[in-house]
This record gives C-alpha cells, structure tokens and sequence, in this order.
C-alpha cells in the first residue's frame, strides 16, 4: 500500500512536465512563424544591424561644416541632396528632386521637387527647405561652410556662380546663375550639399553639427566621440521597403590590423582600409569577402609655399624629385597603386598623361637646392597623418620614408603628428611646413581636383598650400565656364603643366583602396567617392 501511494503522485509529476515541456515546443514554433524567420537546428534569424570599421571618429555631422571623408561616411546615409550619383559612379539620378530643366544659355536650372518627403523631425521638405539651405550656405564663409567654394565663393565673393535661389512653388525651386558653371549638376549631387530640416537648424544653431536631421533612408540617434556614431532605420522613408537594415553603427578602431582581428571575431561586419599586406588573410578566411574600391584619388605631400624656404619653387622641386614612390607603393600598398605624377587621378577626362614625372633623382635634388641658396639643405616639419585613409594606409610609416629620403639630400623633417581634427584645422590654416594628405573625388570631375584643392578660391578651404596661380586661376574659371568637354579637357591639361612646375605638391599614389566584411553581406557596392550608401545593404 505504502508503495502505491508513492507510485500515484510520481506518475502524475512526469505527465505534467511532459505537458509543459510538449506545450513549450509548440508555443516555440508558433513564434518563429509569426515572426516570419526561418529557423532550423542549423540557422539563426539573418542580421538587421551593420557595425561598420573606420579608422576615425566624423568632425561633423553637418556635412557643409567639413571636407573629411569620415564625416560624408555618416551623413550619406542621413542626408539626402537633390541629385544622386549612380551607384558605382558619378554619373546624374533624380534624387529629392525628381526631374530638371536647363535653359539654353545655361544660366537657368528648373528642379521639380518630390512630392510628400519628411525629415526625420516630422517637418515638410519643399522648396523653401531647399532655399534656405542655400541662403544658409552662400551666406557663410570658408570657415563655417568650406565646401560652398564650388560654387565660385559666397555671395560676397565676385567669383560666387550662383545670383539667386527660389522658390516658384511649394515643389520647384529655381537656380539662376551668373556665368555657366560645367559641373554644375555634379556638384549639386556631392556630399556636403545634403538638405537639412531649416526647423532643426533653426533649433540647434551651432550644435546642429551633433544633431543632424535630413530625409535619408537612416536617422541619428547617437554620437559617443572617439567610439561610434548609431542611426536607425527611417520608417517613414520615401522609398517604400528601404532601407533593408534596422541599424547602421560606426565604429571607430584607428589601427587597420586591429580593425581586420575585430572583423574576425565578429565584433565588426565591415571595415575600410584593409592594408595591402592583410589581402591574403582576407582570400584565406571563408567567412569574409573582399571589396575593392574604384580608384578617384590622390595621396600628396602639401608644401605650404606661404612658409620659408618652401616659397622658393626649386625648394619644392629638390623635394619631388627627392622621393622614390615606387618604393613606397611596393612596401605599402602591396602593388594596388600606381606613381601620381598630377593632382588628377588618370581614369578622369582632362589627364594630361604627357606629363614628364619627376624622377627619384637625390643628385637633381641637391643641385636645385644649392641653386635655391641652400647647398647644405634645411630643417623644416612634416606632418604625419594620424588616420589611415584610402590613399593613405599607413601614414606614420610613410613619413618616416620620406624623412629618411629628405635626409639624403641635406633637409632634415621633424615628424609632427596630431589627432585628426585638429591635424586638418591646423593644417587649413597655414600651420604646417609640409604636411600629408590626399583627396577622393566628390563628382567625377577636374574641377574638383584642381579648382578645390589648388585654386587661389579654394585658400581657406581645401587649399592647404596656400598656393596662388592667376594664371591658373584664369584657365579654371574658363573650364568651369565652357561646356565643350574637349575644350574643358585641353585646359585642365594647360592648368596641369603650370602646377608641375609650380610643385605645391608632392604627388605620391593613386591607390585601389580595399574593404572586407561578412560573407553574408549584400547589396553593397563600394562607391568611388568615398561615401557608402546603405539604403540596398542586407545580410543574407
């Protein structure tokens, strides 16, 4: 008897663990199937959060406020312009605008607006948003808006292309221009031209550079400096369906290799600046997948001609032709560049190929310095980047090259490193003897290589030379000005032959910059400008 009570409730505590345990299964799959994923032993729900590798923390999120490629990284994703580049290049797509019209003499753009787009803080983008964008812009100066250069200067400056911007309705806003302007189209779609909320402007004045809001398909919503910037996905996009993915996180890890481990180890999803040296890792590991850039850029040495002796044009040739690159493109960038001989890379129209190299030629350099005055060389700083950038992998290694090749001809380099911001702040005004740099195209176009990074216009922009030309400058106002593109490109090549002599720079390399990311990425294509839209990215 004793063992029959026993016996009863332990039967029924096995039933009733066995019903719950049957009843968890069966709530288990009802579960995945509303959440529509596919689940089996073997697989898990597919990713809707992108962590993206970068080598440095954005200046801005404003994009007008800097010309840094980490912030345009950002706010491509958050900014939306009226035109749009194609997807692997820099050809012209309806974006917030939807179509346009020019006016015969050139003078005249006509753009029909997009009917029924918010930005993220729920007001109207129309044509006065647009409008006062633009007034906001020509309204400022190289401090405040570097990149409105393209447009000529302020409406302050004689040269400034643009009379006047206005609305003729709530959806058609009207450019009128002073003088034809070639790329004007191209220079619309480019990065820093993204239209922000006026309400949101209005309300964060000068911290709108930290609470950015536009009409992209992501939307900001955190910022820790020095670590990672989140956005989240625009439920109220345009684009019904878009963008795939619920987050975007950039993440700042300054060194390439420790960025390729975080890849690895699944910290990461994708990362930039894979060095030359790290591509074989990168085929040999089955979990990842390789991206190559389209090449549109320029790797340079900036010799500020304002700072003695390098006022002296035969100092900064000594300098060129002190410089072995292909030396330094076979230790650094494993063969996935090529020797820069002009500030235009060789794929845009315009390149003058006929130009005569400075050869690595240290008994050349020696003798233009002793005709310079300066037989026993000189002392001088050069400035080391202190972030890695597509033209530019390992920037502390390759100053120590070049000063080591300065030293063979008598000029002895100082190496002068700071953080990122303040490197390019210090450097736009003058502050460095020498300094490195580089540029990815924003449009496709000569102008901006040679005009923003060379003409006397561009001087508190993205000049950092400080070098003036008028002759120069007379060669590019025309090629802005006419819109015969054979005509345009004998001109850049006359503009080409005057900066080869002049030497503002050392130009170094035109690299093939290279990503990697998750296998299981898709719908991503590296852009050559630099500026990685999201909108189509997914995880499969």
């Amino acid at each position: 008897m004793k063992r029959k009570k026993v016996l009863v409730p332990l039967i029924l505590m096995l039933v009733l663990i066995l019903a719950a345990a049957l009843s968890g299964c069966s709530g288990t799959a009802k579960t995945e199937v509303e959440k529509g994923t596919k689940t089996t032993e073997n697989t898990k729900p597919a990713k809707d959060t992108l962590v993206y590798g970068r080598s440095g923390d954005s200046t801005s999120l404003d994009p007008i406020t800097t010309t840094e490629g980490e912030a345009f990284k950002v706010t491509e994703n958050i900014y939306e312009r009226l035109l749009k580049y194609g997807e692997n290049d820099t050809t012209i797509h309806p974006s917030l605008a939807e179509t346009w019209d020019v006016s015969k003499d050139g003078l005249v753009y006509t753009f029909h607006l997009r009917k029924g787009v918010k930005f993220h803080d729920g007001t109207d983008f129309n044509a006065d948003a647009v409008v006062f964008n633009f007034d906001r812009w020509m309204n400022g100066d190289a401090d405040k808006f570097p990149y409105y250069t393209m447009f000529g200067g302020y409406k302050k400056d004689e040269g400034h292309v643009i009379k006047e911007v206005k609305a003729l309705d709530e959806n058609t806003v009207q450019f009128t221009l002073k003088r034809p302007q070639a790329p004007f189209l191209k220079n619309i779609a480019m990065a820093p031209f993204g239209i922000a909320s006026p309400t949101a402007v209005k309300k964060y004045g000068d911290k709108f550079r930290e609470n950015p809001v536009g009409t992209g398909p992501f939307k900001f919503i955190e910022w820790k400096a020095n670590d990672r910037i989140v956005l989240e996905k625009n439920e109220n996009y345009w684009m019904k369906g878009y963008p795939k993915l619920n987050k975007v996180i950039f993440k700042t890890i300054p060194d390439n290799s420790a960025r390729l481990n975080a890849l690895q180890t699944g910290e990461i999803d994708l990362m930039d600046g894979v060095n030359p040296s790290d591509l074989d890792k990168v085929k040999a590991d089955q979990n990842l997948q390789l991206f190559k850039r389209a090449s549109m850029n320029v790797g340079y040495v900036g010799l500020t001609v304002t700072r003695k002796p390098l006022d002296n044009k035969l100092v900064r040739q000594a300098l060129n032709y002190a410089v072995d690159k292909k030396s330094i493109i076979q230790a650094f960038y494993g063969g996935l560049a090529e020797p820069a001989k002009n500030p235009l890379p060789p794929t845009l129209e315009g390149y003058d190929n006929g130009i005569q190299e400075y050869p690595y030629d240290p008994a050349k350099a020696k003798e233009l310095l002793k005709q310079a005055g300066f037989p026993n060389g000189f002392s001088m700083e050069l400035w080391a980047m202190p972030v890695a950038r597509p033209y530019m992998p390992e920037g502390m290694k390759v100053a120590e090259v070049l000063q080591s090749s300065f030293e063979k001809i008598g000029v002895k380099a100082k190496i002068v490193t700071y953080d990122w911001a303040t490197y390019l702040e210090k450097a736009s005004k003058g502050e460095a003897d020498s300094f490195m740099l580089g540029w990815t195209g924003d449009n496709g176009d000569p102008d901006n290589f040679i005009y923003t990074l060379l003409d006397k216009d561009s001087i508190g922009g993205n000049n950092y030379t400080f070098y003036s030309n008028d002759k120069l400058h007379k060669i590019l106002i025309e090629a802005q000005t006419v819109t015969d593109q054979e005509k345009r490109n004998e001109l850049y090549k006359q503009a080409q032959e005057i900066i080869h002599d002049d030497a503002p720079w050392i130009p170094l390399v035109h690299s093939t910059p290279l990503m990697a990311g998750d296998k299981t990425i898709t719908g991503f294509t590296p852009h050559p400008t630099g500026t990685d839209l999201f909108t189509n990215t997914e995880f499969k």
